[in-house]
């Protein structure tokens, strides 16, 4: 690949971190096994870079790698005896604002974790104010289908969060 090829993908990646970083956040607790899957993330969309015609949004595009490699690393991993990092679950009790809104984030990512792999995808990309229809295009399926989906997900999620 030539240079300027190079330096469009490391601006590109620049530019777009933080969408990796929250497919990251969604599918992985342990910040080492998150920071792997960012350096795995990277090198899919790498080799796949001179690939990409365009036909979709750069961003579209990058969610789609980002998240079929989360989720097949998910589904491996799964494979393992699953464990739960206690911190992610103790809630502490506090009168600060701050601490209470840090129990709230600290719950949505519990809740989120619960979720299935296209459900986490699906709302991960919602939070991210992600139009319905760019989510259809990188979920692969209808619109309709994404807003029914994701009043399934909406309801589910209050039943987490709500006891």
């Amino acid at each position: 690949m030539a240079i300027a090829e190079e330096k469009r993908f490391i601006n590109l990646i620049n530019e777009h971190q933080g969408l990796i970083h929250k497919v990251c956040i969604m599918y992985e607790n342990d910040p080492d096994v998150r920071n792997d899957l960012f350096q795995e993330i990277v090198f899919q969309l790498w080799k796949s870079f001179s690939t990409f015609r365009g036909e979709a949004k750069i961003t579209t595009w990058m969610y789609r790698i980002a998240l079929n490699t989360a989720i097949s690393g998910f589904r491996k991993q799964t494979r393992n005896v699953k464990t739960e990092d206690l911190k992610e679950l103790h809630l502490n009790i506090s009168d600060g604002w701050a601490d209470d809104r840090e129990e709230e984030v600290q719950r949505l990512h519990w809740a989120i974790r619960q979720l299935s792999e296209i459900e986490r995808a699906m709302i991960m990309m919602a939070l991210e104010e992600v139009p319905y229809e760019e989510i259809a295009e990188t979920i692969g399926i209808t619109q309709n289908n994404v807003r029914v989906r994701m009043n399934r997900i909406r309801e589910k999620l209050k039943k987490l969060m709500c006891p």
